[in-house]
């Protein structure tokens, strides 16, 4: 884990931010804003860089199991933990819930809006399908003929080599970072079927992907209204490409506003 060394107030702050997520800058912001301060926690230095640099935030770069995270939150007497880590990233969620839990340290998970109300109406929609995993989405895409836009990221991205003629039918829009550039050509997608872009992307963008790409099938994660959901939905309408969903686990937690109102009581001394 590496710590930034900007930390020049007086008073550490006690309050610690797993982010990584447009909601967890927004929440790392607010807490600087209100006075309270917080330790920001980012899996990578590429996530460290999107939080800014802002008075009050402290970011830190680098993942932590379930000890470290309890061991941080011990040296640094941490008092409330939020968890604002992406929606599919279930391991971190995880460990940072079972370090809070062994620690007797409050913590609140952030979830992002969901947004169903835009892909769960039937009417004038495209066919689209859903599905519960990346492996379920491959499974059901062995099926199909035509090009598919991949936008669910580098980590499964393993698993699309199992689709016959992946090479020439599957083109892979991941994160623009060395680590998920390099992982994507050793698995053998490159030149023009690799595209490593910062998202999140407007419906123009994913349109003129889509249709650059020839692509029939656009699979995404459902990322929410923060993850762009929306205009990934209308651009494959209107290119007539079939959405496929890897739809997010069920989970209990507040939203961002709520999780604002916590901060500020925390930072204020107010109860519940």
């Amino acid at each position: 884990m590496k710590e930034d060394s900007r930390i020049q107030e007086k008073a550490a702050p006690d309050i610690l931010i797993f982010a990584g997520t447009t909601e967890g800058r927004e929440l790392a912001e607010y807490a600087a804003e209100i006075g309270a301060g917080c330790y920001v926690s980012t899996a990578t230095e590429y996530g460290q860089e999107l939080i800014g640099d802002h008075p009050g935030i402290h970011p830190m770069a680098g993942r932590m199991d379930a000890e470290q995270i309890g061991q941080f939150i011990k040296e640094k007497k941490i008092r409330l933990v939020v968890d604002a880590t992406h929606p599919f990233a279930r391991a971190a969620t995880d460990n940072i819930r079972t370090a809070c839990i062994q620690a007797g340290v409050r913590y609140v998970r952030c979830l992002r809006e969901r947004g169903r109300d835009l892909w769960e109406k039937p009417e004038g929609r495209k066919p689209m399908a859903v599905v519960d995993s990346v492996r379920q989405a491959v499974e059901y895409l062995k099926d199909t003929a035509g090009n598919i836009l991949i936008a669910t990221g580098s980590k499964e991205l393993h698993l699309y080599t199992a689709i016959d003629g992946y090479r020439e039918r599957c083109f892979a829009r991941v994160l623009s970072t060395a680590e998920a550039v390099e992982e994507s050509v050793k698995l053998g997608f490159q030149g023009r079927h690799l595209i490593a872009m910062q998202g999140p992307f407007s419906r123009e963008m994913n349109l003129a992907l889509l249709r650059q790409t020839g692509a029939e099938y656009f699979v995404t994660k459902e990322s929410g209204k923060a993850g762009g959901f929306e205009e990934k939905l209308m651009a494959a309408e209107e290119a007539g490409a079939v959405l496929v969903v890897v739809g997010r686990p069920e989970e209990n937690g507040e939203s961002v506003e709520s999780t604002k109102e916590i901060i500020r009581r925390k930072h204020t001394g107010q109860k519940k």
